[in-house]
């Protein structure tokens, strides 16, 4: 019961200023341009997000409706990935990557175009890999690392035209929740 109530606590602590003290300004600027820079590679759309805590919501279907973690924090990402309209990119080729503080979770959902060309133990490679990073603190060399890897899978699944000029369906910013 005790570790009920303290993980329900770590979660309601936490708001976006404790994803902000995660990535501060300017390591949010720069994987900002990280991922801007990408986006010119190919033609898919990257999203990272970082939330502190689960909402109430999310907390209730762990604790007390008994639904395993994993699987709440995945519902919770692919619920941003639509709340973000990462979905509705033009070649549904859109990725999010999702950091939930309160648990040390990973989670990338990647869009039904991308998905059919990439195996799921290969994104879980990419998960265990980012994991490492952040178990070390260094939030900012993971997600450079995972934006890489997400990069050159859309590189070489869906690469940018040369010459050709498309807007940017999805903003490039880091989200803070």
């Amino acid at each position: 019961m005790f570790a009920r109530i303290f993980k329900f606590f770590r979660h309601r602590w936490g708001d976006a200023s404790a994803s902000g003290r995660a990535l501060p300004l300017q390591t949010r600027q720069r994987l900002k341009q990280t991922v801007a820079a990408s986006e010119q590679r190919h033609t898919g759309q990257v999203r990272i997000c970082v939330e502190a805590g689960l909402p109430m919501s999310y907390l209730w279907r762990h604790a007390w409706q008994r639904e395993a973690l994993s699987s709440v924090v995945r519902q919770r990402a692919v619920t941003l990935f639509g709340k973000l309209g990462i979905w509705d990119t033009e070649q549904n080729n859109g990725v999010l990557i999702y950091l939930l503080l309160a648990e040390h979770a990973i989670e990338v959902v990647a869009d039904r175009g991308l998905s059919k060309h990439v195996p799921v133990a290969q994104w879980q490679s990419v998960v265990v890999r980012l994991g490492t990073e952040l178990q070390a603190h260094r939030f900012e060399a993971g997600l450079e690392q995972t934006l890489d890897e997400v990069s050159k899978l859309l590189e070489q699944h869906f690469p940018a035209e040369p010459g050709l000029a498309r807007p940017n369906e999805i903003s490039d910013a880091v989200l803070l929740l």
